[in-house]
């Protein structure tokens, strides 16, 4: 990839937006950039921190499995976000899985070279630590609720979550703009996909979303969807 393209992804990146054009040709040629087939492992739980990753495009499931062998999905990582961020500061084996959505092509950082860059730049460590703080809270309250909360509450907080990060207006409502299967909703909120098609349908009936083509969810009524996640 050319610095001129690199630079542009970088710029896009929520850890190195703030830095100055110079300083982002600077970092480019300690980034590389690979392609995986969906559901080609990135990454599994206990493998060794080699690299940050940066999704360029397509999407990546962040997910761990529960005592009884069931995926739990606790992230879905979106273009220009990026995974694995805590194993590599820290220096141990990555926490969870990293499975593609979709083809998707990712921006590779070695721990090395990330050590190197953060010396060089010291900002990046305060973006780092603080994407890195949000990231660990959002995987706390996702497991704490998946212990607590009633599927439906469940359900209705991770749609206004997906809204939040890749919604688009839509005539009726807020689009979730991502293929989203009844598998991929059971393993976000850990219960069976039976459940999640009774409880979306449910939902569906009450009017608080709707259906559309490709997999996609459209949240119609937010107020009422957020009465139920609250």
């Amino acid at each position: 990839m050319e610095d001129k393209t690199m630079i542009e992804n970088l710029k896009k990146t929520e850890i190195f937006k703030d830095l100055r054009a110079e300083e982002l040709n600077e970092i480019a040629p300690y980034i590389r950039e690979k392609s995986f087939m969906k559901r080609e492992m990135i990454f599994s739980e206990g493998d060794p921190p080699d690299f940050l990753y940066i999704v360029k495009d397509g999407k990546v499931k962040v997910t761990k499995l529960s005592h009884e062998g069931k995926e739990i999905i606790l992230e879905i990582i979106s273009p220009y976000d990026f995974f694995g961020g805590i194993a590599v500061i820290k220096g141990f084996p990555y926490p969870a899985n990293a499975v593609p959505m979709d083809d998707t092509t990712v921006l590779m950082i070695s721990r090395n070279n990330l050590l190197l860059i953060i010396d060089r730049f010291p900002s990046l460590m305060y973006s780092l630590a603080m994407s890195l703080g949000d990231r660990m809270r959002v995987s706390h309250e996702t497991l704490k609720n998946i212990a607590l909360e009633r599927v439906e509450s469940r359900i209705a907080s991770l749609l206004l979550k997906l809204s939040d990060k890749m919604g688009k207006q839509a005539d009726e409502g807020l689009l979730i703009d991502m293929k989203l299967t009844k598998q991929d909703i059971a393993d976000m909120v850990g219960t069976t996909v039976e459940t999640a098609i009774r409880t979306m349908s449910k939902l569906k009936k009450s009017g608080y979303i709707s259906e559309e083509g490709g997999g996609r969810i459209l949240i119609i009524d937010r107020e009422g969807l957020a009465s139920l996640g609250s």
